[in-house]
């Protein structure tokens, strides 16, 4: 049967979030003074990085909230415990000004969705909480392009459960079959994908784990551009998937 709709991550699928992060800590340290606590600009980046995983894994498994994940990234970067919520929350408050002022889609996300505007319906499933991408959506201009926005802290699911795509299959009355899903991650968004029984179309835009095994009905694309050749869409735009 034909995949009549395709649902997305955000966070680096649409929007660079990994340049965005990077850019707007820096800038917020900088402007902060607590550059030189960290030695180097790059071990501070390297140290949020860490933390941020660390933080976002717990949240993902249910072991805290999407806010206490936040205030946590903030206790442990700065190496105070002490902090009370309200304090952590005015730090990420600031760090916001300046990541947001970094926010930008990659170049090859609005030709894909023009190229397959007439031939799928288009979601968003993402592992943050709708209070955070309905709004980057919107800021970033293409809210409108998407009939429903899902996310893991609303649900009570999150990726790579199988309840979180099916959820997005329900919302679009759709069965997993008849929906692609396209994500960054090969674990999170590629197996969690094909588990569930979606198209699951894994972008790998820097090609930094080319080695890893792609079992049969998964596929590995270094851009958009290559999607609608994955999806039969009847566009001229596009090209076949160099890896397959």
């Amino acid at each position: 049967m034909s995949i009549l709709a395709v649902v997305w991550d955000v966070d680096d699928t649409l929007f660079d979030y990994t340049t965005a992060d990077r850019e707007g800590m820096r800038s917020y340290l900088a402007a902060e003074g607590l550059l030189e606590g960290y030695g180097t600009a790059e071990q501070a980046l390297a140290l949020w990085r860490e933390v941020t995983d660390q933080q976002w894994a717990r949240f993902s498994a249910g072991g805290i909230t999407f806010e206490d994940q936040r205030r946590d990234r903030v206790r442990v970067f700065l190496g105070r415990p002490e902090l009370t919520d309200a304090e952590a929350d005015d730090w990420f408050r600031r760090y916001l000004g300046h990541y947001e002022a970094a926010w930008s889609l990659f170049p090859d996300v609005l030709p894909v969705l023009d190229a397959l505007a007439a031939s799928h319906r288009h979601a968003v499933l993402s592992n943050s909480s709708i209070h955070v991408q309905d709004r980057k959506l919107r800021v970033l201009g293409v809210h409108d392009r998407f009939e429903t926005i899902l996310c893991a802290a609303e649900l009570g699911v999150a990726k790579p459960e199988a309840g979180a795509f099916l959820a997005a299959c329900d919302a679009l009355e759709l069965d997993p079959h008849q929906v692609a899903y396209v994500g960054d991650h090969p674990e999170i968004d590629g197996r969690g994908a094909a588990d569930a029984g979606l198209l699951s179309v894994w972008i790998d835009r820097y090609g930094g784990a080319a080695t890893v095994e792609l079992p049969s009905g998964r596929h590995r694309i270094a851009s958009l551009a290559e999607l609608p050749a994955i999806l039969g869409a009847d566009t001229r735009f596009g090209a076949q998937s160099t890896f397959g």
